[in-house]
């Protein structure tokens, strides 16, 4: 993210439950930081792949599959993304 401002974590919250309801084709509101994507919506590997290459695009930096793999909750994976736009690679 080179120059551009690094957004606060509300404001990636908010773009990573806008990012998740558009692939699964839920409402931003139906996405909260316990919100397990396995347990809660079945998610599969195709649609965790599709968020995480939508990320990378909105917020311009490298996200790993295991970053995202990792992560129980959507809250845990704004953690994640947070930490790495704090300090990229």
């Amino acid at each position: 993210m080179t120059g551009a401002p690094v957004p606060d974590r509300a404001e990636l919250a908010r773009i990573v439950r806008e990012t998740v309801s558009d692939v699964l084709g839920t409402e931003p509101e139906d996405i909260h930081e316990t919100t397990d994507l396995k347990g809660d919506f079945d998610i599969d590997s195709l649609e965790l792949m599709d968020i995480g290459a939508r990320l990378e695009t909105a917020l311009r930096v490298g996200i790993p599959v295991s970053d995202l793999t990792g992560a129980a909750t959507v809250g845990q994976a704004i953690d994640l993304l947070a930490d790495r736009l704090e300090r990229p690679e």
